[in-house]
């Protein structure tokens, strides 16, 4: 299912409502019931959405494989997963894939995190059914304005699927600018919501890693729980089919539905 994320200007709320609504009718019920939700605050933050905007935000810490995951976002969408500790697994993918148990979670929890623990459980458990998952809408300030970051971030969200690599020049291309590839180490760098946008899929030429703000250790075992051996060069973008971008390479921001990004 396609991110939808909201569009800046006077129509921003009335997108943000059409992506609720878009999100909802016919998506199986989220549960958040093998994964483990251990701890919520609430607390108002002054985070930019609109110049004249304040989010209310809510946080969750989730355990995984990778260690505490923390995520955040206010009732307009998610604005963060942050990995806590760089923690690389002792066991490999398959075996780190068992069920979690719930300790428990109070509180009403907002639908963007209910959605993240759903698709974060589902990533790490039983990756064959994500794509019949919602992805929460995003309300980062990074994606409220026009940038070659957003850009790259919506390009690498929407294309790259799991499984699949690609390397920050042919993600350059994709996001319109074949000649940016540092600028992209750079939206990498920025990304605020790893592992849903996977900056983890993005290698060198080469085939050599490449950093990650998790550790190259994280990345490499992200990347063999898709099932891709690490050192493995990227060959038109990964180990699977790779039409889904490989047929967009020359798409720029032009080509994007409105209100869409």
């Amino acid at each position: 299912m396609p991110c939808t994320l909201p569009a800046p200007g006077p129509s921003h709320r009335q997108s943000e409502r059409a992506v609720s609504s878009e999100h909802l009718p016919g998506q199986p019920p989220v549960n958040t019931g093998a994964i483990v939700l251990r701890a919520e605050l609430n607390c108002t933050v002054s985070v930019l959405g609109r110049m004249d905007e304040t989010c209310e935000m809510k946080y969750k810490v989730v355990d995984s494989p990778l260690g505490k995951l923390e995520i955040s976002g206010c009732e307009r969408g998610l604005h963060g997963i942050k990995l806590h500790g760089g923690k690389t697994p002792d066991t490999g993918p398959a075996e780190a894939a068992a069920p979690a148990e719930q300790l428990g979670g109070s509180g009403a929890v907002l639908e963007p995190l209910l959605q993240c623990a759903a698709w974060l459980d589902a990533y790490f458990r039983e990756p064959a059914v994500l794509e019949g998952l919602p992805v929460p809408a995003l309300h980062h300030p990074i994606f409220q304005k026009e940038s070659f970051t957003r850009q790259v971030l919506w390009k690498l969200l929407t294309l790259v699927k799991f499984g699949e690599t690609v390397s920050y020049q042919q993600l350059a291309a994709l996001a319109g600018n074949p000649r940016a590839a540092r600028a992209v180490g750079g939206a990498m760098r920025s990304n605020p919501i790893p592992i849903l946008i996977p900056c983890h899929r993005v290698v060198c030429s080469s085939g050599a890693m490449g950093n990650y703000s998790g550790g190259v250790g994280v990345k490499e075992w992200l990347l063999a729980h898709e099932g891709r051996p690490a050192g493995k060069a990227a060959r038109g973008g990964g180990s699977r089919a790779t039409g889904s971008w490989r047929g967009a390479l020359g798409s720029t921001a032009s080509s994007q539905p409105a209100g869409r990004d």
